[in-house]
């Protein structure tokens, strides 16, 4: 049997395989409002035979996002747009749906990757970003306000708040955006966080608040369903946050019952040296996953089913999660069970796609014409 398309269980999550379609920032929503951009997105890669879809990058507040395209869930508006599309969703798909709740911090108000990605200034429509301190991602870009203890509670209660707007929504399963440079990401890291009050400095007082924002959105969302986290491994700079202390932090959320650690690495600062290749990031997961028994999900340049396959069956995770293969192959989880003799559900108006050697890649289906 293939160790891909074995099940899994998160908590009161049965997944049917270990596939997961990574969260993916499309950049293409209006006032944090899903469209129906997104309605096409996410209807079709809830079709791809991944057992779980993750909603990209959920702001839980507007000064939240990276850009202004970026989708949010924190008022009823936003909420209203993700009903329908989750209703789609739930009459032809049977992948659990998570979302991805996160906070740019300093990397806020920044133009989409397609217009170049850099800051965005004030007078031109962009917004004051905050952050751990007043460090600017680049250097000569406007720095963000250091955040007090009125700012650092209100997004905290944004975190749970949008939480419980997912619940609302039926969301299955919440990820904690704590990597790539965003908020929660900037204060682990000494890179962006100078602080010297008890969110800085040591190693303890930089995990503390994304340890209190993880306690609150565990403490919001239904106990029967899985929250995870997504890290940055490491910064990839000298100096900056890096796999130990990801492992002390591993720790800390194995007490709190984190129910997976997406490994993911970098975007804390332009310095960064990261050697790319196949499954570069796989060390992560496997590093956490040893050290803590934490369930591990490994992401970055994950391609091809074999590969995909020698992960979950070599223990080095428990799961994988792909992004831009999805999007250039959208039914890869479908021709990753045909290479690994796995199955996956369709909708019956599929059921004929699959060449006759393949003829059982849905289980028993049946198709009668006349």
């Amino acid at each position: 049997m293939s160790a891909l398309f074995s099940p899994i269980t998160l908590r009161g999550l049965d997944l049917a395989n270990r596939i997961m379609v990574a969260p993916m920032c499309q950049y293409s929503a209006v006032d944090g409002e899903a469209n129906d951009w997104h309605f096409t997105h996410i209807n079709s890669l809830a079709l791809s035979g991944a057992a779980m879809f993750c909603i990209e990058a959920t702001a839980v507040e507007a000064i939240g996002r990276i850009t202004p395209g970026c989708l949010g869930l924190w008022n009823d508006a936003t909420e209203a747009a993700l009903k329908p599309i989750l209703a789609s969703v739930r009459k032809h798909s049977k992948a659990a749906v998570a979302m991805q709740l996160a906070h740019a911090g300093r990397k806020g108000s920044s133009h989409t990757p397609w217009d170049g990605g850099q800051q965005i200034p004030i007078a031109q429509g962009g917004w004051q970003a905050e952050g751990p301190s007043a460090v600017p991602q680049k250097e000569g870009e406007t720095p963000p306000l250091a955040l007090d203890a009125a700012g650092l509670k209100r997004i905290r209660d944004a975190f749970a708040a949008t939480a419980q707007r997912a619940e609302r929504l039926g969301i299955d399963a919440l990820e904690v955006h704590c990597a790539h440079g965003y908020l929660l990401h900037q204060f682990l890291s000494p890179i962006s966080n100078r602080r010297t009050d008890q969110y800085g400095g040591s190693l303890e007082n930089r995990l503390r608040y994304p340890l209190e924002v993880f306690d609150a959105v565990r403490a919001a969302f239904p106990a029967d369903k899985p929250v995870g986290i997504k890290v940055s491994s490491t910064d990839w700079v000298d100096g900056g946050w890096d796999i130990a202390q990801t492992i002390e932090l591993a720790k800390q959320l194995k007490k709190r019952g984190v129910d997976w650690i997406d490994a993911s690495s970098g975007g804390v600062s332009p310095l960064q040296k990261i050697p790319l290749g196949p499954g570069y990031q796989v060390q992560f997961a496997q590093a956490i996953k040893q050290a803590t028994g934490v369930n591990t999900i490994a992401v970055g340049l994950i391609t091809e089913p074999k590969q995909a396959e020698d992960i979950v069956a070599s223990g080095k995770a428990d799961m994988v999660a792909l992004a831009r293969g999805m999007l250039y192959d959208p039914r890869w989880g479908w021709h990753a069970a045909a290479q690994l003799g796995g199955h996956v559900t369709a909708p019956p108006a599929y059921w004929r796609a699959p060449p006759h050697e393949q003829k059982d890649l849905f289980g028993a289906t049946t198709f009668g014409t006349r």
